[in-house]
C-alpha cells in the first residue's frame, strides 16, 4: 500500500519526531533498557529504533501503542503539549504546538484537538492516507462521532459499508467498524470519541 504522509506546519514534523523520539530515549533509559532490548519489546529494529530516538524517522501509532503497554503508560502520553503558556494548559491548544503522531507506513495521522484526556470525551483530527485502511473490525466500548472534513472516507459500521464526503458525518457506540480511505486523496476526519481512549 502506497501512502504519504500528512502535511503539516512548517517546521512542526521535525519538532514532533524529536519529541516522540527523546521521550522514548527518556523511557528507555529511566528503565535502564539497551535500545536492543527496547527495540525487541517493540517488534523491531535496533536500526529503527535509533532513527526514531534521534529524530530521523517517526513510529507509527501501533509502535507508539506497543510502547505505551510496554512502559505502563497511556497513550495519550505521547500526545501531550509542555510547550503551553501556563494559562493556556488545558484550555487552548494552538495549531502550531500541536503534535501529530503516526507517519506513512501507517498511513494515518492523528492530533489530538482536546486540550487534555481528562474530560469525558477526545477530539481528534486524523488524516488517513490514500490506500489506508483499517482492514480488520475493531469493537470499542466507546461512543464515537466523525466528521468529514475533506476526501472521501469510507466506513464499515456493524457489517454496513457507507462512503461519506465533506460535510458527511457519522456516529456509533460499541459496534464493529473498520475504515479506508479508498480515494486519491488524503481524507481528514474530526473524531470525537468517549470516554477517551488514548
Amino acid at each position: 500500500m502506497a501512502v504519504t504522509a500528512a502535511p503539516t506546519e512548517p517546521g512542526q514534523e521535525a519538532h514532533a519526531n524529536h519529541s516522540v523520539g527523546s521521550e522514548l530515549r527518556a523511557l528507555r533509559k529511566a528503565r535502564g533498557l539497551t535500545i536492543a532490548e527496547l527495540a525487541l519489546a517493540l517488534g523491531r529494529s535496533v536500526g529503527w529504533l535509533s532513527q526514531v530516538e534521534r529524530g530521523v524517522n517517526e513510529p507509527a501509532i501501533r509502535d507508539l501503542r506497543r510502547a505505551a503497554e510496554f512502559f505502563g503508560l497511556p497513550m495519550g502520553f505521547f500526545f501531550h503539549n509542555d510547550d503551553a503558556p501556563s494559562q493556556e494548559l488545558g484550555i487552548v491548544v494552538r495549531a502550531a504546538t500541536r503534535r501529530p503522531l503516526g507517519n506513512n507506513e501507517e498511513g494515518l495521522v492523528e492530533e489530538l484537538l482536546s486540550p487534555d484526556l481528562t474530560g469525558g470525551y477526545e477530539v481528534v483530527r486524523s488524516v488517513f492516507a490514500p490506500g489506508a485502511e483499517l482492514a480488520e473490525r475493531v469493537t470499542r466500548r466507546t461512543e464515537e462521532f466523525g466528521y468529514i472534513i475533506a476526501g472521501t472516507f469510507d466506513m464499515e459500521i456493524s457489517g454496513t459499508w457507507f462512503c461519506l464526503e465533506p460535510g458527511d458525518s457519522f456516529r456509533f457506540k460499541e459496534e464493529p467498524y473498520r475504515w479506508r480511505n479508498a480515494g486519491e486523496v488524503e481524507a481528514v476526519v474530526i473524531w470525537i470519541i468517549s470516554p477517551p481512549i488514548y
